[in-house]
């Protein structure tokens, strides 16, 4: 499959539901990249006015070098819409994000957002959450040792990411570390999973996102795309 074929497909569809005047979220990753390039098209084509909050560096990058007006939370507090992808997603909409180390800030932007829609391509889709991905969490250095104790007591195999051209650990734009953790079998309860992790000292946050998705817009390589919404 031509996965970036989907993932433009995806990007293509939700820059049209950018509309004139519109405070928007920009999300991190490949498949957001694409929607950036098509909105960057629109703002040229359709000379459309819009402003948009970056969730990472990156895509603080990306979106200038389409043109693309950046604000912060501290101009638009709330959002009109909100465009990111995902790690994996279920049948409930109920996602894993953090790939790209930017899900902190990604959950912020989600939660301001009116609407928030998610882009994907096909591999994305999963039964269940963590059976593809790790989960990724976030966490103060000093923190390492006894978050993943707690997160070997919760079934996981934990460890710390690194990059291969990096010599020690990736470093957020928080300036924190990011522990991964894979479930072998998957994640059976994401809400407790949640509430634990958001109660651990020394956690910032973690990759699931289980109440966010407004919208998912699933890309497939012939452009066609498949809508759902939350129910």
């Amino acid at each position: 499959m031509d996965r970036d074929a989907a993932k433009q497909a995806a990007g293509e569809a939700a820059a049209q539901l950018v509309r004139d005047g519109m405070c928007l979220g920009l999300g991190t990753g490949s498949t957001t990249a694409h929607a950036l390039d098509a909105l960057g098209r629109r703002i040229r084509k359709d000379e459309i006015s819009v402003r948009g909050v970056p969730t990472s560096f990156g895509s603080e990058r990306r979106a200038r070098a389409c043109n693309i007006p950046l604000i912060s939370l501290d101009d638009a507090p709330t959002l009109d819409l909100a465009l990111d992808g995902a790690d994996e997603v279920d049948q409930a909409l109920r996602l894993i994000k953090g790939g790209g180390g930017a899900h902190a800030r990604e959950k912020v932007v989600a939660h301001q957002a009116e609407r928030f829609v998610v882009l994907a391509d096909p591999t994305k889709q999963v039964d269940r959450l963590g059976t593809r991905a790790p989960l990724p969490v976030e966490v103060l250095p000093m923190a390492v040792t006894p978050v993943a104790h707690a997160l070997e007591e919760a079934g996981a195999t934990p460890e710390l990411r690194s990059a291969d051209a990096k010599d020690g650990p990736v470093v957020t734009d928080q300036g924190l570390w990011i522990v991964d953790a894979y479930f072998p079998d998957g994640i059976t309860s994401p809400n407790e999973l949640d509430q634990l992790l958001c109660s651990r000292p020394g956690v910032l946050d973690h990759g699931l996102f289980l109440e966010a998705t407004d919208d998912l817009l699933v890309g497939y390589p012939d452009g066609s795309v498949d809508r759902r919404s939350a129910s």
